[in-house]
């Protein structure tokens, strides 16, 4: 009966101290020793079970991305509302039982218990190390980590002077990082016993790959150890990623994934090729090695020079827990840094809108810093809707006037053409000298402008000012080509782009809607299927140039579905904090 309660009790513990409890027991029967009747009594305590199991509680929360924090300041966020309130109070009776609620203890000391779960500050992290030694004795170090289906989240290599395992890289987040035990630098001198000299660093992966349980690693501490900080930089990823084909990563399992346009937050540059990172949506999450801005410049540049030389020519006839660093590439010997790598020219040309991209196809796009740009009231960004030439642009800003004509408003562009029969002077056009408007190009006064057909075609930088200053959303249509004129820090437009559906559908939902040709200048016919297919290669090739400024992309299907996802489109700009470029946020 006795056997049974305990073994009852026992259930109850944490498995840890369960098998501490047992050991004792053991022990128990060959000696008395009141120390071991001491620690028995205080692993079989209530309050100490209760702890432990907090403990895990929390570290699994912490491990928990669908419970991400939202901030991890918020006692300091309390202390500053109570100064701002402080000098309030006297307004009314509600501010007044504000100010006296957050001054109350339990509360604060919530909010700081939540702060320190938030940036994990409840693990163990081992006490220095002495600093008195004898000159020539080395200090060494044991750490011990518990293997699971988590990566360690470190990268070593072989040290090139001495051949020496040295720990590479720690990915922030990761188990080892979380342990603060160990840091760059850091020799290692044993894993589970087995002395490393003389072994590569692919060696030390097998030992650590066979290895079950807890992780034994005897280092020698680097002299310069410290804290990694995380950096507060956010970007926007300008083109996709995958490590699972990238030939130089450091190891495949550590990369990180991702797609244009994704948002990430790069939490060290110290490496200046292998950035560290994490989604700005996954916030807890362990963060992965991506290409540095520096390196994906030179990759891009040497994937260019090396298609040049090949149309020239035919013109003329394991890391499942730590990771192992390989030598470096021929795009990576350089010792450069990103500040001393030659950035390619821009052409500053008009536009064309027959076929001039040089210029766009000299840019490399590979990531944007960007930050929080929050709506002003009263104050609207301009929506650009950028398409291929009939694609629906023009009518979805034309229904989207019709829907409220005193909210939304386009300027009324400027052409050096003559007017059509039917046209009114102000209406379709303000028709002016090509004299008069390359005057007023050459003072800037134009925030796009461009020729097509021996005709110029531009908008007023004064006409968008004026919607805005009214309390108006401005929208524009213009070529795409006039994205990079119109994409400033003054103006701070969002860009949507209108995309064709496939041509089966094209063909459908415009014949169905008896959709007249743009085409045309009659206006009379319906769309042919070449220019389906222009329609659609044109919007392919506008994603493929500039699909990387665009803020959010609607696929003009059924006309309907793509103007109710316009008109949310623009009710989350006015009303939501949205990124962009952070040179556009003071």
């Amino acid at each position: 009966m006795t056997a049974e309660v305990m073994a009852a009790s026992d259930a109850n513990y944490d498995p840890a101290l369960s098998k501490l409890i047992t050991t004792l027991k053991e022990a128990e029967t060959l000696s008395n020793d009141q120390e071991i009747d001491f620690l028995k009594a205080l692993l079989e305590s209530k309050e100490l079970n209760a702890l432990v199991n907090v403990h895990t509680k929390v570290a699994k929360v912490g491990r928990d991305d669908r419970l991400a924090p939202m901030l991890s300041n918020s006692a300091v966020i309390l202390y500053e509302a109570l100064e701002q309130l402080s000098q309030r109070c006297h307004l009314n009776e509600d501010c007044r039982e504000v100010f006296h609620l957050l001054q109350k203890p339990h509360l604060q000391s919530l909010l700081h218990a939540h702060d320190a779960i938030a940036q994990k500050d409840f693990y163990p992290h081992l006490p220095e190390l002495p600093v008195e030694m004898d000159e020539d004795e080395e200090t060494i170090k044991i750490v011990q980590l518990v293997k699971s289906n988590e990566p360690l989240g470190a990268t070593i290599k072989t040290e090139e002077e001495t051949g020496k395992i040295i720990i590479a890289r720690i990915m922030h987040g990761g188990a080892a990082d979380r342990s603060g035990l160990i840091h760059v630098g850091d020799e290692v001198i044993e894993v589970n016993g087995i002395n490393v000299e003389g072994k590569t660093p692919g060696d030390v992966l097998s030992i650590l790959q066979n290895s079950e349980g807890t992780i034994t690693f005897k280092l020698v501490p680097s002299d310069g150890k410290g804290a990694q900080r995380e950096s507060k930089v956010r970007v926007r990823a300008h083109f996709d990623y995958s490590p699972d084909v990238d030939p130089y990563i450091p190891c495949k399992e550590a990369g990180l994934a991702f797609q244009r346009g994704d948002i990430l937050h790069i939490v060290s540059q110290d490496d200046a090729y292998w950035w560290q990172a994490r989604r700005e949506s996954e916030r807890t999450a362990r963060a992965g090695l991506i290409p540095s801005r520096a390196l994906q410049e030179r990759r891009l540049l040497h994937e260019r020079t090396q298609r040049e030389v090949n149309d020239s020519e035919s013109k003329k006839g394991s890391c499942a827990s730590i990771c192992t660093t390989p030598p470096a590439s021929p795009l990576m010997r350089s010792s450069s840094s990103s500040s001393s790598c030659r950035q390619p020219k821009t052409k500053k040309i008009m536009y064309d809108l027959t076929e001039n991209d040089d210029f766009d196809r000299e840019m490399i796009a590979t990531y944007e810093e960007v930050a929080k740009l929050y709506p002003r009231p009263g104050v609207f960004r301009p929506v650009v809707l950028i398409g291929a030439p009939g694609v629906g642009r023009n009518e979805l800003r034309r229904r989207l006037i019709a829907r409220d004509s005193e909210k939304y408003r386009s300027p009324v562009p400027y052409t050096t053409r003559p007017m059509r029969t039917g046209e009114v002077a102000g209406r379709e056009y303000i028709f002016v000298t090509r004299e008069k408007m390359e005057a007023d190009i050459e003072a800037g006064k134009f925030v796009e402008h461009g020729e097509y057909k021996g005709h110029l075609y531009g908008t007023s930088g004064e006409s968008v000012k004026s919607i805005i200053n009214a309390g108006c959303v401005c929208l524009l249509s213009p070529h795409y080509q006039a994205i990079k004129a119109l994409r400033t820090v003054q103006l701070k437009p969002f860009i949507v782009h209108i995309k064709p559906p496939e041509f089966e559908i094209l063909k459908k939902t415009r014949t169905e809607a008896r959709a007249k040709s743009t085409f045309d200048e009659t206006n009379t016919r319906g769309f042919t299927d070449d220019e389906f297919n222009d329609m659609i290669k044109s919007a392919e090739r506008i994603d493929f140039l500039y699909g990387h400024f665009f803020d959010e992309e609607i696929l003009n299907g059924d006309l309907v579905t793509a103007f109710e996802k316009l008109v949310n489109t623009v009710q989350r700009i006015e009303n939501e904090p949205l990124w962009a470029p952070a040179s556009w946020v003071q």
